[in-house]
């Protein structure tokens, strides 16, 4: 549980006031992974009657926590869904606009995949092969190069010997920022010429983080929808989405293991799937007394009923639930929103 504020002097004071125009329907944006889980809880909270169906759009975790720390008003939304925590810098911009306390939700758990098509050979990955083969420079005798690599086998003899081609989301993206800090950063690591290379720490996380460009990994926006069909047409490709959105389309695409570990349910839970991160919902407190059911609605996300452990989220949708503690912590955290 994170229930934070961002007061800062006098800033509430002068934050622009609330329109006068009212609005009966809550408006929640962000992140295309945690949109399946929300607007599913949309559905069954408006079903209940007391309020109206809350509207969902899948914006991006970036993107929607830009609108979100827009300002306070029924012109913002009241709440953003975030595949990753929330960054100081979008901290920072909430204080500018008057947003001046969040609450956090974490919900659950989700994997990163790396699947390609049901009619392709599966490929043994490893982080470090992850970040050679998609890195935008790579040590070469002693200093640093353009990356060389066309062909998985170039990088591991036993990777298949197939164009590197990967599908993947735009840096406004949690997923994007995930993968780069679960795989790109991480693969680094394994790879001890870099840190030979290049001593200065802040330095080398951005070599680390910095991909290629040049048509090897290739955005494809936010619609996880898309790098589906471009695998079905492109069989030797690889995609980088969610382990629930997998599940959802587990008859035409498959995961490949990551060093060693395929992301199935019980690898993700256990912590030994290592590219897997938390999700995330964030309340916009100044809107509880201003848009009806705000409190409500973050009551049913967090319920037993929604996300704990035989939730409709989980057996139906697909999240990986949190351990009892938090799930309790986040309850609670969503309780006090009255």
């Amino acid at each position: 549980m994170a229930r934070f504020s961002l007061m800062v002097g006098l800033f509430c004071m002068i934050a622009t006031p609330w329109s006068a125009q009212a609005r009966e329907q809550l408006r929640v944006v962000g992140s295309s992974t945690v949109f399946p889980f929300v607007a599913a809880a949309a559905e069954q909270f408006g079903r209940k009657g007391e309020f109206r169906t809350p509207i969902v759009e899948a914006t991006g975790t970036g993107g929607g926590i830009k609108m979100f720390c827009g300002g306070v008003g029924v012109e913002y939304p009241d709440m953003a869904n975030a595949s990753r925590t929330i960054k100081d810098s979008e901290v920072e911009l909430c204080k500018k606009n008057g947003v001046s306390e969040i609450t956090e939700l974490k919900i659950g758990y989700d994997g990163i995949v790396m699947a390609n098509a049901r009619s392709s050979d599966s490929y043994a990955l490893t982080r470090r092969a992850l970040f050679l083969a998609l890195a935008r420079e790579v040590p070469n005798d002693g200093k640093w190069v353009t990356n060389p690599y066309t062909r998985w086998r170039e990088i591991d003899a036993k990777l298949p010997d197939v164009a590197i081609t990967l599908y993947g989301p735009p840096p406004s993206s949690g997923t994007r920022d995930a993968f780069v800090e679960l795989v790109m950063e991480a693969g680094c690591k394994l790879v001890p010429e870099m840190k030979a290379l290049e001593p200065d720490e802040k330095k080398l996380k951005k070599r680390c983080s910095a991909m290629r460009e040049d048509g090897v990994f290739v955005e494809a926006g936010e619609d996880d929808n898309l790098i589906v069909q471009k695998l079905i047409n492109n069989p030797t490709a690889l995609g980088v989405f969610g382990y629930s959105f997998l599940e959802s389309n587990a008859a035409v695409v498959k995961a490949n293991p990551v060093d060693g570990v395929m992301p199935d349910y019980e690898a993700i839970e256990a912590g030994n799937y290592k590219v897997a991160r938390s999700l995330y919902v964030y309340v916009k407190n100044a809107h509880l007394d201003k848009v009806p059911g705000l409190g409500a609605f973050a009551r049913e996300l967090t319920s037993d009923a929604a996300s704990g452990e035989d939730g409709y989220l989980v057996m139906k949708k697909g999240l990986l639930p949190l351990g009892d503690d938090d799930h309790v912590a986040m309850k609670k955290a969503a309780a006090a929103l009255n």
